[in-house]
């Protein structure tokens, strides 16, 4: 990939300047309530994806209640809150967030609007920001902290130049996503085909047993940093169905105060950000937001989950009566989903199989692409 005269290898940082934060950017505090505003876009940091520029998801003034910060389209949203996430994402229209972000904004005088959204994704921002967090079990940024921090920042007249390079290789990231995204959707059409005619349905506890997850307290330290996933509705994402890590682990001995998950079970978050489905890759432990199957020995786990995912709204619509969506054990397992004859079972696996490989290839493609975006950032700073 052509860089002109950039060498990233042998970058020239020696007329570089050290700006405290808040000369590099401004914290935008304007406030809103939700029931008072024409507004109609509401970003949380549940729509913010982890080391993503971009926002995908968004909710909507009747999602939430209580003062937010408004934002305007080219403003970054950063969550501040569990800033090891990495979220911080550009806002392509006006709105509010939760008070759980930061809303910055340029200073032109100092960064290249351009420049600024790949420096907040870089290691020497994010690294720093972690570090000057506080409180252990949601550790948050406070602006007052931040903005004294200085960071290293290249002269205007180079700026230009690492910006375009930069946005040439998010360019190919977001081209990835896109394919990825029109595969998923397609494998989606096609195995709703299997569904057209009516199948016998069959309730969920009828397909293995049932567990909820615990989460051991966080004031005893023996319980955690160990080698035992913990699986939280954070850990489970659209993009993948499997869950290869987790955010925080546990020890054996925390394990064993709750049920322990074996391998192939498949998850379903329950309570709040109801209907998340993902499949154990290795024995872990949930916590209570989580409802997970472990199938009976003649049930597939992919054909179980990409039902689930294909019948998502039966989950979702079972929990949409509460004020704070929830989905009980019992509840959950009277859900009714199609199961479909062994013989056209084995053919929807087989075809399950088959998009899987092409969906796993341009993930792998996607996943490179991410991979140079941040080598190539963390480079520059």
């Amino acid at each position: 990939m052509a860089t002109g005269e950039i060498d990233l290898n042998n970058l020239d940082k020696s007329d570089w300047k050290a700006y405290r934060f808040d000369e590099i950017v401004q914290n935008i505090s304007e406030r809103v309530d939700p029931n008072n505003t024409d507004l109609k876009v509401y970003v949380g940091l549940e729509h913010l994806d982890s080391e993503s520029l971009h926002i995908k998801r968004f909710g909507t003034p009747d999602d939430v209640n209580g003062q937010k910060l408004k934002f305007y389209k080219g403003d970054i949203i950063f969550g501040r809150r569990r800033a090891y996430q990495r979220k911080a994402g550009i806002a392509t229209t006006d709105g509010f967030c939760s008070a759980h972000a930061l809303v910055l904004r340029a200073n032109p005088d100092v960064i290249d609007p351009q420049l600024l959204p790949f420096f907040l994704h870089s290691d020497l921002f994010m690294h720093r920001a972690v570090d000057i967090s506080v409180g252990s079990l949601s550790p948050t940024i406070n602006w007052g902290t931040l903005k004294h921090q200085d960071f290293l920042i290249p002269p205007k007249y180079k700026q230009s130049g690492l910006a375009k390079l930069l946005l040439s290789n998010e360019a190919c990231v977001a081209s990835s996503d896109v394919v990825l995204k029109k595969l998923l959707i397609t494998k989606t059409v096609a195995l709703k085909e299997f569904f057209k005619k009516k199948i016998k349905e069959k309730q969920i506890k009828d397909f293995g047993e049932i567990v909820t997850g615990s989460t051991p307290s966080t004031k005893n330290t023996s319980y955690w940093g160990g080698d035992v996933q913990f699986v939280t509705p954070a850990d489970i994402f659209d993009k993948s169905a499997y869950i290869t890590k987790t955010e925080r682990y546990i020890t054996k001995k925390g394990a064993e105060l709750s049920r322990e998950i074996p391998p192939n079970s498949v998850m379903v978050v329950c309570i709040a950000s109801v209907g998340k489905i993902a499949i154990s890759t290795e024995f872990c432990v949930t916590n209570q937001q989580i409802n997970t199957i472990i199938p009976a020995s003649t049930v597939d786990s992919s054909y179980l989950y990409n039902v689930l995912s294909i019948f998502n709204s039966k989950i979702v619509s079972r929990a949409a009566n509460s004020v704070v969506p929830i989905l009980n054990k019992g509840d959950f397992g009277l859900i009714k989903i199609p199961n479909l004859p062994d013989d056209i079972k084995l053919h929807f696996i087989s075809k399950v199989k088959l998009f899987d490989i092409t969906i796993t290839n341009a993930r792998d493609v996607s996943e490179n692409y991410k991979t140079l975006m941040k080598s190539l950032i963390n480079k520059v700073f």
